[in-house]
């Protein structure tokens, strides 16, 4: 259980924050990068749901279980696998969080008409804040990912960030209208 009675501690003052496991790293490092992204995520769905706790029950719901599975990956994010006994089981992100956003994508894709072109960032106040988080989203992908080569990442943890960006944007299509309202990029249009 979290029990958060003093918000400040003062030993992040010397430019460090620390880990899951204790171990302390500068507050630039490529993981606290990461997991900041991660958490940067989460504003962002925060903000579209101001769009869509009245109005989209069924991506609202949805994006409450992304919140909570975004605190779960910055979990996981913030202790890195050891060999040594923290004396509790890391939170991780698992394969069925994973397979849930695939079928929230399925259900959501099944509505909407193939597209013929790139969809550019706008429509409803929802669906461009929905973009923003894709793009935030793809942001904590690359950091995870240029990290993994250098320390174990969870693999589910990366398959989800992969298909949390695709939610989004399927998403961002629903909420304008199924499509009807996307604004489609048209190459060369300002030559």
């Amino acid at each position: 259980m979290v029990v958060l009675n003093k918000i400040y501690t003062k030993t992040g003052d010397d430019g460090t924050t620390a880990l899951g496991t204790g171990e302390r790293r500068p507050k630039n490092d490529l993981r606290i990068n990461a997991y900041g992204t991660v958490d940067e995520t989460n504003a962002v769905v925060g903000l579209v749901r101001l769009h869509t706790s009245g109005s989209a029950p069924e991506v609202d719901l949805v994006l409450g279980r992304i919140q909570n599975d975004l605190f779960d990956l910055g979990a996981d994010l913030a202790t890195p696998e050891t060999d040594q006994d923290l004396g509790y089981e890391p939170l991780r992100i698992t394969d069925s969080q994973v397979t849930a956003l695939e079928t929230a994508i399925d259900d959501l894709n099944s509505e909407l008409t193939p597209l013929r072109s790139f969809v550019l960032p706008g429509g409803s106040g929802a669906s461009a804040h929905l973009h923003l988080a894709r793009t935030v989203s793809r942001r904590a992908e690359r950091l995870m990912v240029e990290l993994a080569p250098n320390e174990k990442i969870n693999p589910a943890a990366i398959r989800y960030m992969n298909r949390l960006s695709d939610y989004f944007f399927v998403a961002s299509r629903f909420l304008n209208e199924k499509g009807e309202q996307d604004v489609l990029w048209v190459p060369g249009q300002n030559r």
